[in-house]
Parts: C-alpha cells; structure tokens; sequence
C-alpha cells in the first residue's frame, strides 16, 4: 500500500512515521509513506496557500490551487482508490473502515489547518471525509497519524502475534475486549480474578465474553 499525506507542516509526522510498528511496516515493505508539503505547491513568490474567507469572518481558509496542483501531480504518477480529508466533522473513523482500506492500494489523506479548506475541494476532489472524535485539533496531522497505525497494524507480519490483533476491541463490530490481568498476582492488595487462575477454560471463556458485553453495554449507553 502507498499512502501520500498532504500537509502544510510535514515535520509533525516525521517521528510517528519513523519508529516502532509503521517503521517496522515501512522496512518490511508492506506500506510506504510520502508526505508532501503543501506549500511547494503555493502561489507566488511567497508560495501562498491561504486567503481570507468569503463573506467575512475570522481565520484563513486553504485554498484550492495548491491542492489541486499538489493532487493533479499525483494523480498524473498512479489511480488513487481513496482520497480522504481529516476534519472533525467528517465520518467517525472505526476499524471497520480501517480493515476496508487494507485492501486499497493507493490513498491520499489531506490534512486541514486554519479554518478549513475551500468547500470545493471537498465537493469535487475527495471521495471520503473523515473524523477521529468529536473535537478539535490545530490539524489533521496527529488524526492522519492515527488513521495510518489503525490500518498499518492490520497488515500479517506487522503484529507477530496475530491472534492478538483478532481479539482487539472492535475487530468485530459487537466486540469491545475484555480486561486483562498479568503479574504479579496481588499488588498492594489488588488481586487477579480467581476465576482467571481456575484452569477452566469455558468458565474463563465465558467470564470474557460476559465481561466484553458488560462493557459494551456501558459504550453503548
């Protein structure tokens, strides 16, 4: 998979692009990165890429030239399958749609800043708006970092415990993992489910999934 994020302060991604799980995945050659930096594609002298809003109020807004300048010349290299733009009041992000752009082989992710971005660029040139919660962040880089571990993780060989992926909370839509216990036994008077230590292994198979739906329940409520 390729994926190239667009960003107006790439150096943000440099650190969670360059160590542990995507760089074991970037080494291994299952994902490659390339982050662009949108103001090579601004106008002018100045490599302008903001204006003010139509309208008035306050905040700058991205303008659409250097997106579709930066867009026109990747789209001219390869297909993109996905062009996705990270705003908080886009699509919840969920591991459904994460598992889903594993079989992608090339995306696109724009990260906003300011106020926002040209409502045309939205309109005419992504095919997929996403959020990762209700609230607000200086930009979508921290968001497109998410996303990129969320699938990146997914891939066999990233993970080498496999079975530890299929158990995660929301692997499957109905489950959310239960809690988990390890050494040492007691802590400061804490100790470990008695049922866990038992041996049974329905009991201790059942007392997972009561847990799971018991926790579900609070989610959902």
């Amino acid at each position: 998979m390729r994926i190239d994020i667009i960003s107006i302060v790439p150096e943000i991604l440099h650190s969670p692009f360059s160590n542990s799980m995507i760089k074991r995945a970037i080494d291994k050659g299952f994902i490659d990165i390339y982050v662009h930096d949108l103001r090579q594609y601004g106008l002018g002298k100045r490599k302008k890429i903001d204006d003010y809003p139509y309208g008035g109020g306050s905040g700058m807004v991205i303008r659409i030239e250097p997106v579709y300048r930066c867009f026109s010349k990747l789209f001219s290299e390869r297909n993109y399958d996905e062009i996705i733009f990270m705003t908080p009041d886009g699509q919840i992000f969920s591991q459904e749609y994460a598992q889903s752009l594993t079989y992608k082989k090339n995306i696109i992710i724009l990260c906003g800043r300011y106020k926002g971005i040209d409502q045309r660029i939205r309109d005419h040139l992504i095919s997929k708006e996403i959020s990762i919660g209700n609230y607000i962040l200086s930009g979508g880089e921290l968001a497109a970092a998410v996303l990129v571990e969320a699938v990146t993780r997914l891939f066999p060989g990233v993970i080498r415990n496999r079975d530890s992926i299929l158990t995660d909370s929301f692997q499957e839509k109905t489950v959310i993992a239960p809690p988990v216990y390890t050494r040492p036994l007691v802590y400061k008077g804490w100790g470990v489910p008695e049922i866990l230590l038992s041996g049974h292994h329905k009991k201790i198979k059942d007392w997972f999934y009561k847990k799971s739906m018991q926790l579900k329940k609070k989610l959902d409520s």
